[in-house]
């Protein structure tokens, strides 16, 4: 998240993002030039943003614009040579404050402009300050890479022709961008959860940025259910982190892990959250919602005790509030687990005639562990195949022929 936070320290001094992501990989190549001739310095990050400050003076007395900036800037470089990076940062930020406490919350707000369309929005968001790559803002969202990128590009433009300035908003103007800064913590957070591509089956830096970004916000917005719906959501989630991934790196499922690893007090902090959204009348809330979802398991002692047909109300009542395709599997494993394995896969061939999920792993994934509670071996093996094949994450890869080889029958 480093970068994330240079581009967010940037923005907030220049009142441009494209601006400033241009500084912060300026200031990086710097830094891959530099560093392995000096070293890494204490505070490497402290060291970007002196080096992208230097830039951006550089560029303003080109331009001869924003002079009071320049100068404003300049005092705090010239400062460096006596002052601690901590010094350098007050200097030049002070006048910047909000009152969100949080530079990257704050930039996250700012980017959420609503003269863009949602999904643009989001998209923007997570590429600059989630730090996602647009392969995993693809992922997310269910569409091409090509896609996303088109609209990072025109979002950008937007932006551009809007002239807009790059302010925090503050009170009343906050509520119509946050659905959006919800939905950027929320992407963020399932990113470090599973995973896109990698080694790595958890990315915890994302993970644990996304729930930081949570906390400060259910501070700021004490009155929002759904602030507390996805705070709660992701404490839940997170609470299981120790018991999701065995000693040698491999996916462990949620029926067979060691629910003495669960985190207790994460658990703790998640329910009361979920409790504070439900009473600020927002159960109905898609955060609240796959909160309770999350809070089933939490509650439940093994994997035996589990409430399966509460499992399955919640997922009909979900795909009400946050109709998605995603959803609609989820939905169909927790009623194969309620109802049968024949009531899961039936609605998973629904979701394939629909295509929407056909190069999405979950879906093969889902209909082999159908396959293989209803007995039939040979296809689930083949369903586990299928799904392995379309993985990019070598953990989730892993998991997945493992599944294949134990359901037995031929190899497709």
């Amino acid at each position: 998240m480093e970068q994330a936070r240079l581009i967010a320290g940037l923005t907030r001094m220049l009142r441009d993002v494209g601006r400033a992501e241009e500084l912060a990989q300026d200031a990086l190549v710097a830094a891959l030039a530099e560093w392995p001739k000096s070293g890494v310095p204490d505070k490497p990050g402290a060291w970007l943003m002196a080096a992208a400050k230097r830039r951006a003076i550089d560029g303003l007395r080109r331009d001869k614009v924003l002079a009071r900036k320049e100068a404003e800037i300049g005092r705090a470089i010239d400062d460096a040579h006596a002052a601690t990076a901590a010094a350098i940062e007050a200097a030049v930020d002070d006048d910047l404050d909000d009152d969100l406490g949080d530079e990257l919350l704050g930039l996250i707000f700012t980017a959420c402009h609503p003269v863009l369309a949602p999904e643009a929005r989001a998209a923007l968001t997570l590429r600059l300050i989630g730090g996602l790559t647009t392969d995993e803002i693809a992922r997310a969202f269910l569409v091409s890479e090509a896609a996303i990128a088109q609209r990072i590009v025109r979002a950008k433009a937007t932006l551009r022709a809007s002239g807009l300035t790059y302010e925090v908003p503050h009170g009343a103007e906050r509520a119509p961008r946050l659905g959006s800064v919800l939905e950027v913590i929320y992407l963020i957070f399932n990113e470090g959860y599973a995973a896109t591509a990698g080694d790595e089956l958890i990315r915890a830096d994302l993970c644990a940025e996304a729930q930081r970004l949570g906390r400060i916000l259910a501070g700021v917005a004490p009155d929002e259910p759904e602030v507390f719906g996805l705070l709660a959501l992701m404490e839940i989630q997170a609470s299981r982190f120790k018991a999701r991934v065995g000693p040698d790196g491999a996916s462990i499922p949620l029926p067979e892990q060691n629910r003495a690893l669960w985190d207790r007090l994460m658990i703790g902090r998640g329910l009361a959250a979920l409790a504070r959204a439900e009473h600020l009348g927002g159960a109905d809330g898609p955060y609240a919602l796959q909160a309770a979802l999350a809070a089933c398991h939490a509650r439940a002692g093994s994997a035996a005790d589990t409430d399966w047909h509460a499992i399955a109300t919640l997922y009909d009542r979900l795909r009400i509030a946050m109709p998605s395709p995603v959803v609609d599997l989820n939905r169909a494993v927790a009623h194969s687990m309620a109802f049968g394995p024949e009531a899961g896969l039936a609605l998973i061939a629904a979701l394939e005639d629909e295509g929407a999920l056909a190069r999405y792993a979950p879906l093969p994934a889902a209909k082999g562990d159908c396959l293989a509670r209803a007995g039939r071996h040979a296809e689930a093996r083949r369903a586990f195949e299928v799904a392995a094949g379309l993985s990019r994450n070598a953990s989730e890869k892993a998991f997945l022929l493992r599944r294949a080889r134990m359901s037995g029958g031929d190899s497709a």
